[in-house]
Formats: C-alpha cells, structure tokens, sequence
C-alpha cells in the first residue's frame, strides 16, 4: 500500500504537505488499462430486506459525464449490472462506534506511524493523525491546495477536526477520517462489501439517464438545497446557505429516485475500483456493454505514478463549481489508500443471490 503522502509529509517536517492526500481531478492519458474479473461478493437473498438499505434492480445504464473538466469521466459508455443492496445512507458515527466496540479496532489514523515505513522522518512527526481541511482567513489562489488542507496530529474518526474536537452530537453524521482498509474492515464485519464504481454510479442517478445532478438538470430546483455542498467564496468562506459547513445528519436532504440520501456531496464515499483516468476510454473501446465492471486491475495516477489510488465518489461539503464540483453526477475522485480525511467516508452493498 502506498504510503506517499505521509512519508512525504513526515520527511519534511511541514504538516501541510499532504498532496497524496488530496482529491485530483486534472488527469491526462495513461498506458493501456488491463481488466479485473476477479470478484469476492457477498451473497444475500433479495426476498429479505436488510435493515437500512435498499434494492438497486437489474439494469443498463449510461455512465459518465461530458462536463467540462470531468476528462477522466469520458466517454460516456453503457453499462449493465446484476441488483444489488445498498445502504441509504453513509456509515455513521453510531454504527462506526458499535464496530468498533464489538472488534476493537484501531483506524489508520489512531495509529502511530511506523519508523521502518518513514526512514527519513523526524521522530516528532511520527504521530497519529490525519488531514483535516483548514480554511485560510483570506482569499487565496486555487493552485495550491497546501493552502487550505493540513496535517492534524490527534486527528481520526473521534476527533474530526482535531484532539480538541469530539463526535459528540454528530452521532448521526458519516464517519469520516476513515482510510480504505477501515472502511473494508468495517464491511466485512457487517457482512457487507463495498460498491464498485460503476454501482455507485448507478445508485447515485436514481433512474435518471443522463442527468447532470442525481435530482435533475437544475442544481436547486425551485430555490432548494438538494444536497450538502460548498457556498460563499472557496476556501476561505464557507456561508453555510444550505444550513451546514461542514457534514450534515445523514439524509438532511432529499432522497433520490431510489430512496438513497447524500449520493451527492456531504462526504466523499469509499469505492473498490483501483482509478486510472483512461479507465472509460479502455471500456468504450470494447465497443460492447460492460457487464458488472469492476476497475482496471491496477491503479494509476499520472500526477504520481508511483502511488495508486482508489476511486472515491459522490462529492463532499467541500465541493464547489468555484473549484471541485464533482456532486454532479458522474464526476470521479481518487485517493490514497492509506489516507483519511475529515470530508471521507462510506456506505456499504450487498449481492443478492443468484
């Protein structure tokens, strides 16, 4: 597992530098994409409904975005999958807490880094922690994300945004600073798995073809917040119009057409597809409809070529047409695996039986 980021961050001593750590969007082409096939569902019958979720049936649809700036989102191609359970809403706080009582597990971001990991790092900086946004107190540049996303020490799913700061009252809000091997720990433990990006995709639309947002063509529809995102001026102004600035109660906006809450924005959500920006050129090329995709069997990202990441989805409460608007839907996220932050989380799917 790649350990860039932080390697980088403890290396040098500077609690911004994060840059593995932050959500890209700017890609250019890569080396041909080879194809996973491998699959380890979990089974479940569709006859039994699982607390909490709900049924994605069989079907095709479009997946993709011509959205400009979206260029790993094109072309866009069809799709075919088997239904499946998904949760409605992100992981929560509450239901972290209670997987973590009943296996005591340790996230990421609890534990102190290894030395052996990070040779060139002063002792000092080998601290728990985890990135945290932290808004300038004036306008800046957009060129550089240093500017606004730091390395907190004491920071994991308990503290947000820090050691000072609790869940206390966010019971109900998604966990976050969550890497992937937690948010995989976690399903397993629930019996559950999590989604591809093509089924998140799927869920995200709600039935609509081709839409730009998971709700429809307007972004508020007669004046209302469809979904937990950024307003004011980014980084430095958050005007919380929409009644929050930072994560909102899970299903504090409307459901889409398949009864699912916060597919777009509030936080970033976990996929299992390793993410390569020519992934839907390598699929479109096929020239038939891809059936259950799964990702390309290895990851890669061409602004670190040596560190794979993982898709994320969805959007978060950071997310603005000013600089990231990837709520519309279809837009791609990426990440290290290794790394948290406090605008990622998860939900979980379930195979039926076939």
């Amino acid at each position: 597992m790649a350990k860039t980021w932080r390697k980088y961050m403890l290396a040098v001593a500077t609690a911004s530098l994060i840059a593995a750590a932050i959500v890209g969007f700017l890609n250019r082409p890569s080396p041909a994409v080879l194809f996973s096939t491998s699959a380890d569902p979990v089974s479940r019958s569709a006859e039994t409904k699982p607390p909490g979720m709900a049924w994605i049936p069989d079907g095709e649809f479009w997946m993709g975005s011509d959205e400009p700036g979206f260029t790993d989102a094109r072309p866009w191609h069809r799709v075919r999958l088997n239904g499946f359970w998904i949760d409605k809403t992100e992981v929560t706080n509450e239901q972290f807490a209670r997987f973590v009582q009943a296996t005591g597990y340790i996230t990421v971001a609890e534990r102190k880094p290894d030395a052996k990991d990070f040779p060139n790092a002063p002792p000092e900086n080998l601290a728990a922690g985890s990135v945290v946004f932290t808004p300038p107190n004036h306008p800046v540049g957009l060129d550089n994300h240093y500017h606004w996303w730091s390395y907190a020490k004491g920071a994991d799913w308990r503290h947000p945004e820090g050691p000072s700061s609790t869940m206390r009252g966010r019971e109900k809000h998604p966990v976050v600073h969550v890497a992937y091997d937690d948010a995989l720990a976690y399903a397993k433990w629930s019996g559950k798995r999590l989604p591809t990006e093509a089924e998140f995709e799927y869920a995200e639309r709600g039935g609509l073809d081709r839409k730009r947002f998971a709700w429809g063509d307007e972004y508020r529809p007669g004046g209302k917040f469809m979904a937990n995102t950024f307003q004011g001026h980014f980084p430095d102004q958050n005007t919380g119009e929409d009644g929050y600035t930072n994560t909102a109660p899970v299903g504090s906006f409307p459901a889409n057409g398949y009864g699912l809450f916060d597919m777009s924005g509030n936080v970033w959500e976990w996929t299992s597809d390793w993410y390569r920006p020519d992934y839907y050129k390598a699929i479109a090329a096929a020239g038939s409809v891809a059936v259950n995709p799964k990702g390309p069997a290895t990851g890669f990202d061409p602004s670190e070529p040596g560190a794979p990441k993982k898709v994320q989805r969805g959007g978060s409460f950071l997310c603005t047409d000013q600089y990231c608007a990837r709520y519309i839907a279809g837009g791609r996220g990426k990440g290290d695996p290794d790394t948290g932050t406090n605008h990622l989380g998860f939900r979980c799917v379930l195979d039926s039986k076939q």
